[in-house]
């Protein structure tokens, strides 16, 4: 057993969870260990609205959004005052209907690139539509989240329920990993240290 708790200890960073559950089953005390690391909640059961409660931001509201038909300028100033890199688009007169998502890379390629004007060039010639828009719910997984966010190369996601719900970016996700995964390495001490028996 201690040469198993030194080469846990020594490899500490790179076991988990499941590894030590089998190296548990191998042991001569396996019955008699009950541990907290059996019950860990993982990246699959963790929602996207976990995470945005963790998020100083985490309440919906106009800091969100941008209206179709603002200026490049207006949305980029928006952005800037409330520290995000995106905003959901939405129709003129309607709060309701998602038009697409404004990113900071949008205004970059398709404004400064381009030599328009951030004054006179609307968001709506340089948003990602609405049917190219890729979206979660709050009961999402993180791990999901994070598969959509590689798959479709973005950064930024909005949560819908129905209604903006808030706005989860590739930050949130690799926060929400290293979290788990400091959660994870201090179980794993603790369990090393024996204040699991």
């Amino acid at each position: 057993m201690q040469v198993i708790a030194r080469v846990i200890k020594s490899c500490r960073e790179t076991f988990r969870v499941p590894v030590l559950q089998q190296l548990q089953a191998y042991t001569e005390n396996a019955s008699v260990i009950e541990s907290p690391l059996m019950h860990l909640k993982g990246l699959e059961n963790t929602t996207v609205a976990e995470v945005l409660m963790k998020k100083e931001d985490e309440k919906d509201g106009p800091w969100l959004w941008c209206k179709s038909d603002d200026t490049v300028y207006d949305a980029a100033k928006q952005m800037a005052r409330n520290n995000i890199g995106s905003l959901v688009v939405l129709k003129p007169g309607d709060e309701q209907i998602i038009a697409g998502i404004v990113t900071e890379r949008d205004c970059l390629q398709k404004v400064i690139a381009k030599d328009k004007s951030f004054k006179y060039t609307k968001v709506m010639e340089i948003m990602t539509n609405q049917n190219k828009l890729v979206t979660v719910t709050s009961d999402t997984n993180v791990y999901q989240a994070m598969r959509l966010m590689s798959k479709h190369q973005i950064r930024h996601v909005p949560v819908i329920d129905g209604r903006i719900v808030g706005m989860i970016s590739m930050v949130d996700v690799v926060r929400a990993v290293v979290d788990q995964q400091r959660g994870e390495m201090d179980k794993l001490n603790d369990f090393i240290k024996g204040d699991y028996y």
